[in-house]
């Protein structure tokens, strides 16, 4: 049952899709896009750009009434260092593992009463945590969304259920429909390994396997697909020289600034001190989790390492201050994964969760900042701009 398969035996819908452009030529808005009740009178792109992956609308079903689990239960059935998205908002933290959402791509909750759409579109190793509230000329209206069966540069092609708007999964923009020129605010999360997960929200809970559907949770249908050597599935977007299309990045905009810092610089150095726009950052890499689409049985995968970008900006005993960070080998000290970070100005340890575990600065929290880890086509196709 392997999504790649699925995605690729989607000739019945390519065929509807060649039929878009010329039902919109013709003037017939409402049938441009069959199946959906899509204004498409309201789009930024042509119909041509959104290309059939193979399972039609709702194929990949979203998880609408997600369940949670003890870190304790869920040991059960996913290993330590396989990886997780994990969001933390209004005091409250959660996992969601990859070996669901590679199945799903999209959970739709409510975190600390902020209700969330957490999204994973494999093909682009893009997780993404969106708020479901935007604003309306009727006022706030709170969406709730699906897969749409579309893909646009090989990225995840999300539609909300209440105005079947289209929406681009890796930057939130609405595309085609009556919420055009809308944004969704991003949530800042982090891919980390469910170790450390359970390291850092001891209170936290875990996405349950008990979705409402059978499916293998655990095998990646992607087998394979995490490799340099690749090529992207079903992409025809522009071509960036600066990196290989399957290299890993960890990307952000930030303060009017896109950055995107390849893996092959961040696991090598653990810690990179940087500024985007005004705002002083810090990007960890640290041991942790394996890649979710490498071998058939995620666990066994390769070490990809778990990642968190932080504003270097903190409360110290003598008043706010702007941190530097390094990594320690931990060669002398003996320091864990979990204590490697270190301040210059304190000398304080900290998690890859931007947490002080040690020092003077102990209990202290970094900001998160909102990032990704992606494959690089995918985030320059959409970010020309940014600065490697």
């Amino acid at each position: 049952m392997s999504s790649l398969l699925l995605r690729a035996a989607a000739c019945a819908l390519a065929l509807c899709l060649a039929a878009c452009a010329t039902a919109q030529e013709n003037g017939d808005a409402e049938h441009a896009l069959p199946g959906f009740a899509t204004n498409t009178a309201k789009r930024t792109i042509e119909l041509s750009e959104l290309r059939a992956g193979g399972p039609p609308k709702d194929g990949i079903p979203s998880v609408d009434s997600p369940a949670f689990i003890a870190p304790g239960e869920a040991a059960g059935w996913l290993e330590p260092q396989e990886p997780v998205v994990a969001l933390a908002l209004g005091g409250e933290a959660r996992a969601y593992p990859l070996q669901i959402l590679t199945w799903h791509e999209i959970v739709n909750d409510e975190v600390g009463g902020v209700p969330v759409a957490v999204t994973f579109c494999p093909l682009c190793y893009s997780a993404v945590a969106f708020d479901r509230r935007v604003e309306t000329p009727g006022g706030i209206q709170t969406l709730e969304f699906g897969v749409s069966g579309f893909l646009r540069y090989s990225d995840l092609v999300m539609f909300d259920r209440q105005t079947e708007t289209l929406w681009q999964q890796l930057t939130g923009e609405a595309l085609v429909g009556d919420l055009l020129g809308t944004q969704l605010t991003v949530h800042p999360a982090q891919i980390i390994s469910f170790e450390q997960f359970r390291a850092a929200y001891p209170d936290g809970v875990v996405l349950s396997r008990d979705t409402g559907y059978d499916r293998a949770y655990g095998r990646n249908p992607y087998a394979g697909y995490d490799d340099i050597a690749r090529q992207p599935y079903l992409y025809d977007g522009p071509a960036d020289g600066r990196l290989r299309p399957m290299e890993k990045v960890i990307a952000l905009k930030l303060d009017g600034a896109e950055k995107a810092y390849p893996y092959a610089l961040t696991r090598e150095r653990h810690v990179v001190n940087d500024e985007a726009g005004n705002i002083p950052l810090v990007v960890f890499h640290a041991e942790g989790a394996v890649s979710a689409l490498d071998a058939a049985e995620i666990a066994d995968s390769k070490a990809a390492g778990s990642t968190g970008v932080f504003d270097r900006r903190a409360e110290t005993p003598s008043g706010p201050q702007t941190l530097t960070f390094r990594w320690d080998p931990g060669s002398e000290s003996g320091a864990g994964s979990e204590g490697r970070f270190v301040d210059e100005e304190t000398g304080s340890r900290w998690s890859i969760t931007g947490r002080a575990t040690a020092g003077p600065l102990a209990g202290t929290e970094l900001t998160r900042l909102p990032h990704g880890d992606y494959f690089a086509f995918a985030w320059l196709a959409f970010k020309p701009e940014t600065e490697v």
